[in-house]
């Protein structure tokens, strides 16, 4: 784990990294010392590492409950370079929704495939951040819907580390058997009127769950448009099963 850069303000220590080619962020308490609970924060499609959303969830994460959070770029996002292979698919996948294919099970298959690759890196990078001395082996979470949920909950699934998890905007067409390996806490966020991904789907990847303790937010709109206050929930949330 190499760290290239580290800056600090209103009390968030931030740190870039990369570990075996994979760019990175950690944000911890200024001065922190000794171990705290871990926050992994998976990006959505199409952004990366230190898109705003994610980092407004680190920050609080650190400034509210004392956490470390952390933040890496999933392959052909961010810093990370061009994949061949997922630009092809991608683009054939374009085309056949233009051909009148239904675009959710493109995705999930898609994502499938990417999770192949960034389970193992991820759980490389808990390695190495918990054993940085102002992190530590605490409890870890996970927040991660729409691409974060598709790759977050086969990470979940293989994690034993992961007391708790925060996904959504994801369906079950290629997720079932990873989500019926889940046993943490979950708390599932779910937009009535998605357009990328049917409510059938999405309450179908909720029910898959194995969780004995599973929360449904559901809310209208679209894709995006999730609202402020479930953001709130999740915090809270993920703050009562690791802090």
């Amino acid at each position: 784990m190499r760290f290239t850069s580290g800056t600090s303000s209103d009390g968030v220590r931030e740190q870039l990294f990369t570990l075996d080619g994979v760019p990175g962020v950690l944000w911890t308490p200024d001065a922190a010392a000794g171990p705290r609970p871990l926050v992994l924060l998976g990006h959505g499609g199409g952004q990366h590492k230190k898109a705003p959303d994610v980092l407004a969830r680190a920050r609080r994460f650190v400034t509210e409950c004392g956490f470390a959070a952390v933040a890496v770029d999933v392959p052909g996002h961010g810093d990370r370079p061009t994949v061949e292979e997922y630009d092809r698919i991608a683009t054939e996948n374009q085309a056949r929704v233009a051909a009148g294919e239904a675009l959710a099970p493109l995705i999930a298959g898609f994502q499938a495939m990417v999770a192949r690759q960034t389970v193992p890196e991820w759980r490389a990078v808990l390695d190495a951040v918990q054993q940085l001395p102002y992190v530590g082996a605490g409890p870890v979470g996970y927040w991660g819907v729409s691409l974060g949920c598709g790759l977050g909950v086969p990470f979940v699934a293989a994690e034993p580390r992961v007391r708790a998890a925060v996904l959504g905007l994801g369906g079950a067409a290629a997720s079932a058997g990873d989500a019926a390996r889940i046993t943490v806490p979950v708390e599932f966020l779910l937009q009535w009127d998605d357009e990328r991904v049917p409510r059938e789907q999405c309450l179908a990847l909720y029910d898959a769950l194995a969780s004995a303790e599973k929360t449904l937010h559901a809310n209208p709109g679209r894709h995006a448009d999730v609202p402020a206050f479930e953001l709130d929930s999740t915090v809270r949330f993920l703050a009562r099963h690791l802090g």
